[in-house]
């Protein structure tokens, strides 16, 4: 257990909500549950720590109930010395001064198979010092949307923490879901989480000072004794290599880790953008110190392609939007430097930033995008222009971002007009219907509240920007004119003005594929190799909302089997499952209506999930 053998503990053992100054660690007890029992496991990530999958069914029952019994944290595994981690963090942009693990405790680290070290935490194992007015506890919903979104990044090939088990209880905690006034009683759930290590950005700002803003501070002011000691052991055991080549001269060896961590998370940050994937709640507590994607909150992969999306409910402002992503992880990397004074000083990491970041960013962006779009023979100054022209044409056809991509690798540079125009219906049927777009562009203001809102701005300024931003006001009344248009166009129009808009943008395709065609000897091997490297970049499966809320809602009701299907499904999101459905055959008819409407509401959805989602997905609201 290297983390606590190498930075401070706190001596008191008292696991009450505290300030924990001069400390890295708290020491905790996982708090027992009733009843535990497995969800689903994932054999992959649990081979990590040398752990493999019982063969008969005897044995592997077993297996299933010493699962629960060990990562509900009902028992510690032997060398077990469970702690919680100190940390801060800037949330929404302000510095909320110390937070660390409320609900997840460090069980310790495993060295596996390949010698590799794993730290292994519990998530949702109750009680810590860090755990403020909450009360330590994960329920079964965010537990299984963290638990499968863990295991999909990896297998997308997107750097992540990983996710071992999910464990279930029959104890119960009370939440209020949408913050609304409805609270209901939810079951107690813990994941296993495994990573090389789960300190971020924010464990390095328990150092700060009072903040002029907020007015809050870290536990651990001037504490830089600690600092070096965090930064000595970060470097070393993750950053082996800078340690090595830097041993004699601190300053440049925190310069060349905070320049690999910039290149990391901007590398990141662009793998999630190339995807769809919108992370939710960014602040700079959820932020890697080795370039992972950590903490699986209110996070979404966009369906229909919106730059402008938002996948957290409760982000009223939009900070943490699919396309803000880019700039607030680098906003986040210049809280870190900030963080690192005065070992490395603001002058070396302000410009290791704005000489890193963007272009690192970019470059692998573009990497990314012309492997997905097949462009894997020449690398040309025109093709940013494709690739936001196509990202422009989606918007503007409200195209699933997804199936798009999926769905090009089957484009013929060659295709004759009736091809063409069968291409054309594939993807146009991969764009919003009317109604979709209804849903989408629905007013969210009541007139009334509109009608206050605007004339404030005018008459208190002052007053207006604590209740409002011009921004929403402006999306607010888009959506209104938008929605108004909608009513008059019809789904002949709307197929008609997607299909010359994919016609234009295909046609710029075409003969950017060509230029490829001439640039080599054997047209047919570039042929298969191009469908080989779309069809390994573009995923046909992803965990969208619905497909995690179909997973929840099956699980609450007692059947485990949709998590463990999806699971398998997310570990090969490039392949065609065969026969793989949301929900299996229609029951036979009922004559009483209950169980018909029962059944109903059951198979509401029949599509594959690799399919455009039903209309009802785009209601749902994760806060």
């Amino acid at each position: 257990n290297l983390a606590l053998r190498s930075l401070p503990v706190d001596a008191s053992e008292d696991s009450g909500p505290r300030a924990v100054p001069g400390a890295c660690f708290s020491r905790v007890r996982p708090s027992p549950l009733e009843n535990p029992r497995l969800v689903a496991m994932s054999l992959p990530a649990l081979a990590l720590l040398g752990l493999e999958a019982p063969g008969c069914a005897a044995d592997r029952e077993a297996a299933e109930a010493e699962a629960a019994l060990y990562f509900s944290g009902n028992r510690l595994l032997p060398g077990s010395e469970p702690a919680a981690h100190c940390y801060c963090g800037h949330q929404f942009g302000s510095f909320a001064g110390q937070l660390g693990d409320g609900a997840a405790m460090y069980l310790g680290e495993v060295l596996g198979p390949r010698g590799e070290r794993w730290e292994i935490q519990l998530k949702g194992a109750g009680l810590t010092p860090f755990s403020r007015q909450a009360d330590g506890r994960k329920v079964l919903r965010s537990s299984i949307r963290e638990f499968l979104c863990s295991e999909a990044m990896f297998h997308l090939g997107i750097p992540t923490t990983r996710a071992g088990t999910c464990v279930t209880s029959d104890s119960k905690v009370v939440r209020d879901i949408f913050y609304d006034g409805n609270p209901k009683s939810e079951r107690c759930t813990v994941v296993l989480r495994i990573a090389s290590t789960f300190i971020r950005f924010g464990s390095f700002e328990i150092f700060k000072p009072t903040d002029e803003y907020t007015g809050r501070k870290g536990p651990s002011v001037n504490r830089n004794d600690i600092r070096i000691q965090m930064l000595d052991y970060v470097i070393s055991t993750f950053y082996s290599e800078i340690q090595e080549a830097y041993s004699d001269n601190s300053i440049q060896r925190n310069a060349a880790f905070f320049k690999e961590i910039t290149k990391r998370t901007a590398r990141l940050v662009a793998e999630w953008q190339c995807v769809g994937f919108c992370h939710g709640v960014l602040n700079t507590d959820n932020m890697s110190i080795v370039g992972l994607t950590i903490d699986y909150g209110p996070f979404g992969f966009m369906d229909r392609y919106d730059p402008e999306h938002i996948c957290n409910g409760s982000d009223n402002t939009g900070r943490y939007a699919y396309n803000k992503q880019p700039e607030i992880c680098k906003w986040n990397l210049g809280k870190l430097a900030e963080a690192l004074v005065p070992e490395l000083p603001l002058e070396i990491s302000e410009l290791i930033l704005e000489e890193e970041y963007d272009a690192e960013f970019e470059k692998h962006y573009l990497q990314k995008m012309r492997k997905k779009l097949g462009l894997i023979q020449l690398e040309l100054e025109e093709d940013s222009k494709l690739v936001s022209e196509l990202l422009e044409t989606m918007h503007l056809t409200g195209g699933d971002f997804t199936n798009i991509f999926c769905l090009l690798s089957s484009f013929s540079v060659d295709s004759d007009p009736s091809e063409l125009e069968d291409f054309l219906e594939k993807l146009t049927s991969q764009c919003a219907s009317v109604e979709e777009l209804k849903v989408a562009f629905k007013p969210q203001m009541d007139p009334r509240q509109l009608s206050m809102m605007l004339m404030l701005a005018q008459s208190n300024p002052q007053l207006f920007a604590l209740i409002g931003t011009k921004a929403n006001i402006n999306k607010e009344l888009e959506r209104i004119e938008q929605f108004s248009k909608l009513q008059q166009l019809t789904a002949a129009d709307l197929l008609s003005r997607n299909k010359r808009h994919w016609k234009e943008w295909l046609e710029k395709y075409r003969v950017r594929l060509q230029k490829e065609i001439e640039s080599v000897s054997d047209a047919d091997a570039w042929s298969t190799e191009h469908v080989k490297i779309m069809n390994s970049n573009n995923p046909k499966y992803i965990l969208r909302n619905y497909i995690a809320q179909n997973a929840i809602e099956a699980a609450e009701n007692g059947d485990f089997s949709e998590v463990r299907n999806v699971l398998k499904l997310l570990e090969n999101p490039f392949q065609e499952a065969e026969g793989f459905r949301e929900v299996k055959e229609d029951a036979e008819e009922e004559g009483a209506t209950a169980a018909a409407a029962a059944c109903a509401e059951e198979t509401r959805s029949r599509l594959p999930y690799c399919s455009k989602p039903p209309l009802w997905a785009s209601e749902l609201c994760v806060t």
